[in-house]
């Protein structure tokens, strides 16, 4: 396969974090708004998401949320390379991200006109390292315990911040002594995803300990999760942006460089706020 001719650095160079819009073409995932109804829709949504401020659409066709199953490769791909190739047929050269742990999937939506993979399995799949590799193109790299099904059933570590860093960094290095450049790496803590709310405060401020040596770039996905029910007293995920928010004006505070959301418009006005007043 090709190299793709569209690779772009994960790396900030403002102060405030990237959005990466986060587009579901799944009947089940957590957030119910965020489910897209048809393939219109999510092609509607996602125009929309950019033209709020989004930098990358993150475009996933399997659910992830604790306790659910796996789906076909079949449908999953069914369900987001019309997507994919409506964005590109609608946009001008659009940054899209696929969301996916299987190597298939994530080839074929390359093809599609995908120019980034957001693994949350960790590139567990060796097939995916090489697809990482044999594309060139952007890569995200999430800290998973377990499988989805189960990952959130009493999860244990000796040390949450020094497991989830030296997991997340041996992948990436992985692929920078293979040749891939690191400012195509970006590494994600995986919070809620076999965690529990002190694991992810912990790994939320310890976010400097995960870049390592080769300084990479951190990308956040903490929108609407259960984190934020578990401090605010929210049960519905449709009452958990105002705490949302609070991460990412953390986020920017801290210089995180990308913020996985539901919520475009939110926070592209916090952070542009937040930037003015810096």
């Amino acid at each position: 396969m090709a190299k793709t001719s569209r690779p772009f650095s994960l790396r900030r160079e403002t102060e405030s974090p990237g959005i990466m819009g986060i587009l579901n073409a799944t009947p089940d995932s957590f957030h119910g708004p965020s489910r897209q109804a048809s393939v219109d829709e999510a092609i509607s949504n996602g125009i929309l998401m950019v033209e709020q401020g989004c930098e990358i659409l993150d475009i996933g066709g399997e659910s992830t949320r604790p306790g659910s199953k796996p789906v076909t490769l079949n449908e999953e791909i069914e369900r987001v390379i019309p997507i994919i190739e409506g964005l590109c047929e609608r946009l001008d050269n659009p940054c899209i991200s696929i969301d996916t742990r299987n190597a298939e999937v994530a080839r074929r939506a390359i093809e599609a006109g995908a120019s980034m993979i957001n693994d949350v399995s960790g590139l567990r799949d060796h097939s995916m390292k090489n697809l990482v590799l044999d594309t060139g193109v952007p890569v995200c790299i999430m800290h998973m315990l377990g499988e989805p099904k189960t990952m959130q059933a009493n999860p244990v570590y000796s040390n949450v911040v020094n497991e989830v860093c030296s997991e997340l960094q041996k992948k990436a290095t992985e692929l920078i002594d293979a040749g891939h450049p690191p400012e195509l790496i970006c590494l994600d803590p995986g919070i809620g995803f076999g965690k529990t709310l002190q694991h992810n405060i912990d790994l939320l401020k310890a976010h400097e300990l995960l870049r390592g040596e080769h300084n990479l770039a951190l990308l956040w996905g903490v929108s609407r999760k259960s984190m934020i029910g578990q401090i605010t007293g929210q049960e519905r995920t449709e009452d958990r942006l105002f705490g949302t928010l609070g991460v990412a004006a953390y986020a920017q505070q801290e210089n995180i460089d990308w913020l996985r959301v539901h919520d475009v418009q939110a926070h592209t006005d916090l952070l542009s706020v937040m930037r003015k007043l810096r």
